[in-house]
């Protein structure tokens, strides 16, 4: 008896439930009915086909939006068709089926319908009267951008490249592109990048793709500059690909090398679309080559969009390995609109590789990996994932790669900079070379470097030199490095001071 007291009780208990919820659901029914009596109606109706048997744009237009809807999943009956891409599954309306839509407040009924006699369907619009006036053409006008948002999100990207005249097979000089799909799998979440970083570059290309009307109301043109910046293999050409993917927009790769004068780069730049990524990559190399194919003014009118004028929704991105010789009308606000360093790896990025590529969130190694990283990145996050990659099979392996080429690249330090300590040596040159006769005193004796009270932190007399402290400041040189600096830069003071003694004994004479 009691086991069955213990099996009756919850079936009543879920009768009673179902029996209110029935009774909501009827009483919910029946006050809709009574509000149509109440409250005048008017009906629009959007067919298919016009009187021509040509489609209908807003039919489509229409049909794409209401099967967006949240509400087609929740409807009692509704088809489902696969997509143009092979994971793709889309919701589409029944006939005559009924969706309800809430727009500002607003209750907005459709109605699928199909004429029995000529086989067309027909959208039927029905919205109260008083609401019309207030909100249809404002909900008419959002049906319209909410269509572009999706039609956007599923086409199918593509990656266009220019080529030279002699390329085109059809002697078309005109046809400057050509392109394939873009099927790059990056995404904002796959990319190495601090996560602050990242989420405030997804903000500004929101708010870009909504800012058509301020653009429009302060009169410029509707692009957005990005510079990316940094050594080779840190991730520059990835992040662009996810940008591309996150806006879906078609990617143009222009090569500067195959641009042959300026009308050229107009011609490329008029030939692209709207709502494109226009990227130039290693803008640094070309113009420090000192090509002769196009005057500097043409990349910065190229770099300002003077003619884009003819398209709308532009990101134009421009990669360099460094900016530091880069002239400052180049770079300046206006022209560059967000900078975005792509350092060396350190150990947070070593840890979303290794969490992406090895499905590691921690490792008894990853300690001695830290230890490493403190003395200073000397390894790009592409290095460091071609090794992993390598040895995904045995992470236990490819963390004990990263930490012995780690450690035999840091010793390489010294060699790698001994670039930058020409430069440098260059500079200081320049720094320590008269400028003006006053340089010497009038008791004609050459003046001496003064000290300074931060000698302890970097060479006597270096800290003068605006083009050196920088680098010393930012960690570009180790410890190591920054002794070999000073006994390098001693020399240099050695050298540089017999030679203007003997420049002053010469003047004597």
């Amino acid at each position: 008896m009691f086991l069955y007291l213990l099996a009756i009780i919850p079936l009543c208990l879920l009768v009673k439930f179902v029996s209110k919820t029935s009774i909501l659901h009827i009483l919910k029914k029946w006050l809709r009915l009574l509000e149509d009596k109440f409250y005048v109606y008017q009906f629009y109706k959007v067919p298919q086909f016009n009187h021509n048997m040509q489609e209908n744009q807003l039919y489509r237009k229409i049909s794409t939006y209401l099967n967006s809807l949240p509400c087609v999943e929740d409807s009692d009956f509704t088809n489902l068709f696969s997509g143009s891409k092979s994971n793709e599954i889309n919701l589409v309306l029944n006939a005559d089926q009924k969706i309800v839509d809430n727009f500002l407040g607003a209750r907005i009924s459709w109605i699928n319908e199909k004429d029995e006699k000529t086989g067309v369907r027909s959208f039927v619009l029905k919205i109260r009267r008083n609401d019309k006036r207030q909100i249809l053409r404002t909900y008419l006008q959002h049906i319209h951008s909410k269509f572009d948002e999706i039609e956007q999100r599923r086409k199918e990207v593509r990656l266009f490249v220019n080529v030279n005249d002699e390329s085109n097979g059809n002697g078309n000089g005109n046809r400057r592109w050509i392109s394939v799909p873009f099927t790059h799998p990056a995404t904002f979440d796959t990319v190495v990048m601090e996560q602050d970083l990242k989420n405030k570059v997804k903000a500004d290309l929101e708010t870009f793709l909504k800012s058509k009307q301020h653009y429009n109301r302060i009169g410029r043109i509707w692009k957005r500059n990005y510079l990316l910046h940094g050594p080779s293999g840190t991730g520059k050409s990835t992040f662009i690909a996810a940008m591309a993917n996150f806006l879906s927009y078609d990617v143009y790769n222009i090569d500067l090398s195959k641009v042959s004068d300026d009308s050229d780069l107009k011609l490329l730049l008029l030939q692209s679309t709207n709502k494109s990524l226009i990227v130039i990559e290693d803008l640094d190399s070309y113009l420090c080559n000192n090509s002769t194919a196009l005057s500097f003014s043409a990349i910065l009118n190229f770099m300002d969009g003077i003619f884009s004028c003819c398209g709308d929704e532009r990101v134009m991105i421009f990669t360099m390995n460094s900016k530091d010789q880069i002239d400052p009308a180049v770079l300046r606000p206006g022209r560059i609109d967000h900078h975005i360093h792509f350092p060396l790896c350190d150990f947070n990025a070593f840890k979303s590789l290794a969490n992406s590529h090895l499905g590691l969130k921690d490792h008894k190694l990853f300690p001695q990996v830290e230890e490493n990283f403190q003395t200073g990145s000397v390894l790009s996050p592409a290095e460091i994932s071609e090794i992993m990659i390598s040895n995904r099979s045995s992470p236990s392996r490819a963390l004990k790669l990263v930490i012995s080429t780690h450690q035999s690249n840091s010793k390489l330090v010294p060699s790698r900079t001994s670039d930058k300590i020409e430069m440098i040596h260059n500079n200081i040159e320049a720094d320590l070379a008269p400028k003006h006769p006053l340089w010497l005193s009038k008791s004609r004796s050459v003046r001496p470097v003064e000290e300074s009270s931060e000698s302890d932190k970097y060479p006597q007399g270096l800290i003068k030199s605006k083009s050196v402290r920088p680098m010393v400041e930012s960690g570009a040189f180790g410890k190591e490095s920054v002794n070999d600096l000073r006994k390098f830069y001693g020399l240099i003071r050695i050298k540089s001071s017999r030679k203007k003694s003997l420049d002053f004994d010469t003047s004597e004479k």
